[in-house]
């Protein structure tokens, strides 16, 4: 009888908490310590309830009494992976879709992002600005990317025929507590909006049109979910929120979140999501994208079509711990 019990306790446990890790946002629960970590990699939470389920089945075969629960788990994990890989599969996952793939190319009308952490400065100036140059960036948020560095990529971008202007805030004199956007002179004059404020421990950086025609360009950075910063994180959100009650507004970054974290961003739409390529991770690039978690994205507010969007998948070797990613936009 007790062993019944025990059983049955186990059972409804693990369908709990799988439960909450499929869906944390029925639940509130997605900005919670533990869950707001692990949900951020459903792909390996897939295949690690893969591999328990065939350790089960193998244990079906020894265990006479435990038979019946260990098929029950069995079921349940199965059930869990499948229904990981449905949540990725409706966010996208194809991996040579997006920028490249797509069956419109960017016009003059169009507007091309381009986002990178760049770790630091590790991803130097002269691969941020050739990737930037081959995609026709018109605007650039470099999350971790001192104002030295920015400006050598503006002038490297100059050079390349691609005039911009460069701005950056920091937090510090690390490398890391600096975030820079390059915007390109076509789009006319920027310059910082300190009326939105600021993210806390890792800086963000809002700039507006001088003469007030154009859209409202964001590049933000908040901290990462780590026990000791979680409220921090949340706080940053928040702020994430407010920001995207902005009209008219192109926001990009690494918001260290994926979209399971990103609820009630305010009127904000994932240019990911939208292109099918959501699910790809952009982070880190030791990890396939298939199975790397995508907290760096471009947003926008109404006013907005999205053409494209990618993670680029060929500077992986240039230094930093994220990929690049890029969406085109188009005005509606």
């Amino acid at each position: 009888m007790i062993v019944r019990i025990l059983f049955a306790v186990v059972a409804v446990l693990t369908v709990a908490v799988l439960a909450v890790l499929s869906w944390p946002q029925g639940f509130g629960l997605e900005h919670s310590i533990v869950i707001a970590q692990v949900v951020a990699f459903r792909p390996v939470l897939a295949l690690a309830a893969v591999v328990l389920a065939v350790l089960l089945l193998a244990g079906m075969l020894v265990a006479r009494r435990t038979r019946g629960l260990f098929g029950f788990l069995t079921v349940v994990l199965l059930l869990f992976a499948g229904g990981q890989a449905a949540v990725l599969a409706t966010r996208g996952w194809v991996p040579d879709a997006g920028h490249a793939g797509a069956s419109e190319t960017a016009t003059d009308d169009d507007i091309v992002v381009l986002s990178w952490n760049t770790l630091g400065g590790a991803a130097d100036a002269a691969s941020i600005a050739g990737l930037a140059l081959r995609l026709g960036a018109d605007v650039v948020t470099l999350p971790e990317t001192p104002e030295s560095t920015a400006t050598e990529v503006a002038a490297l971008m100059t050079a390349g025929g691609k005039p911009v202007w460069a701005h950056t805030s920091s937090h510090g004199d690390y490398l890391s507590l600096s975030t820079s956007i390059l915007v390109s002179t076509a789009l006319g004059e920027y310059a910082v909006n300190d009326t939105f404020g600021d993210t806390g421990t890792l800086p963000s950086i809002v700039v507006s049109p001088v003469n007030g025609d154009g859209p409202t360009l964001a590049a933000v950075h908040p901290v990462a979910p780590t026990p000791d910063d979680l409220e921090g994180w949340r706080t940053d959100l928040d702020w994430v929120n407010r920001l995207c009650q902005t009209p008219n507004l192109i926001v990009a970054g690494d918001f260290n979140s994926t979209l399971d974290h990103l609820t009630g961003i305010g009127d904000c739409r994932d240019a990911a999501l939208t292109a099918g390529t959501a699910a790809l991770g952009s982070w880190p690039t030791w990890l396939p994208a298939l199975v790397g978690t995508p907290i760096d994205h471009v947003l926008t507010t109404g006013g907005w079509r999205v053409v494209s969007a990618e993670v680029i998948q060929s500077e992986d070797g240039t230094g930093s711990d994220h990929r690049p990613i890029t969406a085109t936009l188009a005005r509606e």
